[in-house]
């Protein structure tokens, strides 16, 4: 697996190694051992995810404010832009994002600590996204960071798109108002 730094340190992008021929491909999305080693952490994943959206849809950016869930995530079928924001206010990187493609084809990895807010656009027709957390799922804890907050500035890669929000991402709160860590 090749583990590539974004601009934030604690955020990771991964791509495992893909082994393909006429007959399809095969490779190791998840390994214990091997991302303990990579990324010198001991995580345990409680809860995998899996959800599908059309073209132009913009989920988040969501965060839990207690049992906060880091997440590991992938897209299966199609290419999401996928956004980390650190939430975090002690953090050297507080109030920044990064953001990366990822794509079925590439099976690319986003590896999203504990608290940081994440989104993701959908680029394709459809996406199938996968994620591991190392949280349950606690929505009296759920809170959504305005997808569009002037203080982020995030680059969505929107071209001719229109966002499609559900109502709790049209709700979402402007950064310098929400809760943090």
């Amino acid at each position: 697996m090749l583990v590539t730094d974004t601009d934030i340190p604690d955020v990771k992008l991964l791509t495992p190694k893909k082994f393909g021929d006429e007959r399809g491909f095969f490779l190791e999305s998840y390994n214990k051992k091997t991302f303990e080693q990579l990324l010198g952490l001991d995580i345990e994943f409680v809860q995998d995810n899996h959800s599908r959206s059309a073209k132009g849809v913009l989920r988040g950016l969501h965060y839990q404010i207690k049992q906060p869930q880091g997440k590991l995530v992938r897209v299966t079928a199609g290419q999401v832009f996928d956004v980390a924001v650190d939430m975090r206010k002690d953090s050297k990187t507080f109030g920044q994002w990064t953001g990366a493609v990822l794509t079925a084809e590439g099976q690319e990895q986003f590896w999203v600590p504990a608290g940081f807010a994440h989104g993701f656009l959908v680029l394709s027709d459809s996406a199938d996204f996968l994620y591991k957390t190392t949280d349950y799922y606690a929505p009296e804890y759920e809170r959504t960071v305005a997808w569009d907050d002037a203080d982020l500035a995030i680059d969505w890669p929107l071209g001719d798109l229109t966002p499609v929000l559900s109502n709790k991402d049209q709700q979402g709160t402007a950064f310098n108002q929400a809760e943090t860590f």
